[in-house]
C-alpha cells in the first residue's frame, strides 16, 4: 500500500482530562504516509470533552452522540466517518492515555506492506511489555482470549486491546450489531471473513488515567461481552450452536431409550427405571426440534452471507474506493 490516508478515531466519554492530550500525541508525519487525521467520536459526554478535542486538541473531525450509546456504536460510528474521509487505514485508540500514539507507525505497519487486514495491538505477546493491572482483569482477558482464539482457529494472546489498525477492505466488510462492546466481536467477524489478522505487542499502562469506563463492575462486563460473543457465534456457525447441543441431547434420549427397551426384552417390565421412558422421549423430542432448528438457522446464515455481501457492495459505492494518489 503506498502513501495511505490514515484516520485515528478516538471514542470518548467524559475524558475532558486526557483527551486535548491524547490527539496531540498522535504523530501528523509518518513515513510513507500521506496524511493522518484525527476523529473523536464523543458519545454523549457531559463534560467539555467535545469541545476540548475540537478546540485544544486540534480534531480533525469532532462526531457527536447526543446520548451515550455504547463504545460498540461509537466504533461503528467512528468507522463510517474515516470511510467518508477516504481513509485506506483506521486506527481505533482510547481516550484515557493507555495506549502510546507513538506505537501507531508499528501498528499500521503489516498493513502497508499488504500482510494483514486487521492489526491489533497485544499487551501479553512480550511478556517483557505486560503491563501491571489488577488478577482479576488478567483472568478474564485470558479467558475470552481463549474462548476467541477456540472459535476463529487463530491463537491469540489479546482479543480485549481496543488499540487496533484496520485496511478500508476491513472496515468496509465489518457488520456489527454490539453496542456496550465490539473488541470481540470484530474479530470473530472478520475472521469469518477471510480477513488476515495480526497481532503487534506494544507497551500499554495498565492504570487508566481518564475516568470513563465501559462498566462498574469486572463482572459486568464479562457478562455483557460473553452474550455478544454467543450472539456473534450463533449467527456465523448456526449449525454448530444448535446442532451439537441438540445431537448431545438426542443421543442422550437415544441412549436412555434403548436401554429401557434391553431392560423390557431381559425382564418383561420397566420397574423401577418406568419414569426413564419420559425422560427418553422429552431428549428425543428436545433433541429433534434443536437439529431442525440448526437447519433451518443455517438456511438463514446463508441468506445473512448474501445479505452481507450486498451491504458490502453498497457501502463500497457509497464511500468510493479510497484510493490515495
Amino acid at each position: 500500500m503506498k502513501n495511505p490516508k490514515i484516520a485515528v478515531n478516538i471514542p470518548a466519554f467524559n475524558e475532558e482530562k486526557t483527551i486535548a492530550q491524547v490527539i496531540k500525541q498522535v504523530p501528523r508525519t509518518i513515513p510513507g504516509v500521506k496524511k493522518v487525521s484525527v476523529i473523536v467520536i464523543d458519545d454523549g459526554s457531559s463534560d467539555r470533552t467535545g469541545d476540548l478535542a475540537r478546540g485544544v486538541g486540534g480534531a480533525d473531525k469532532v462526531a457527536r452522540h447526543t446520548v451515550n450509546r455504547g463504545l460498540g456504536v461509537a466504533f461503528r460510528t467512528g468507522l463510517e466517518e474515516a470511510l467518508k474521509l477516504g481513509a485506506d487505514i483506521i486506527v481505533t485508540m482510547d481516550a484515557d492515555g493507555q495506549f502510546d500514539p507513538k506505537d501507531i507507525p508499528r501498528l499500521i505497519q503489516p498493513i502497508m506492506e499488504d500482510k494483514a487486514d486487521v492489526v491489533t495491538c497485544s499487551r501479553f505477546k512480550d511478556r517483557a511489555m505486560v503491563p501491571k493491572m489488577p488478577w482479576v482483569k488478567k483472568f478474564g482477558n485470558s479467558v475470552f482470549t481463549k474462548i476467541v482464539s477456540f472459535l476463529t482457529g487463530k491463537k491469540f494472546t489479546d482479543t480485549q486491546c481496543g488499540f487496533r489498525a484496520y485496511s478500508r477492505e476491513a472496515a468496509l466488510r465489518a457488520t456489527l450489531f454490539g453496542k456496550f462492546t465490539y473488541s470481540q466481536e470484530v474479530l470473530l467477524d472478520l475472521s469469518q471473513k477471510g480477513m488476515v489478522i495480526e497481532e503487534v505487542a506494544c507497551r500499554v499502562r495498565g492504570q487508566r488515567e481518564g475516568q470513563s469506563k465501559i462498566v462498574s463492575h469486572w463482572y459486568s462486563y464479562g457478562a455483557k461481552a460473553l452474550l455478544i460473543i454467543m450472539r456473534a457465534v450463533r449467527d456465523y456457525s448456526p449449525l454448530k450452536f444448535f446442532g451439537i447441543p441438540g445431537g448431545i441431547i438426542f443421543g442422550a434420549g437415544l441412549v436412555t431409550g434403548l436401554f429401557m427397551a434391553a431392560y423390557w426384552l431381559l425382564y418383561t417390565q420397566t420397574y423401577p427405571y418406568t419414569s426413564l421412558i419420559s425422560v427418553s422421549a422429552l431428549l428425543l423430542t428436545i433433541g429433534f426440534l434443536m437439529m431442525a432448528v440448526a437447519l433451518l438457522a443455517d438456511l438463514s446464515g446463508r441468506q445473512r452471507k448474501i445479505q452481507e455481501e450486498i451491504l458490502y457492495r453498497i457501502k463500497k459505492k457509497e464511500f468510493g474506493n479510497g484510493k490515495s494518489t
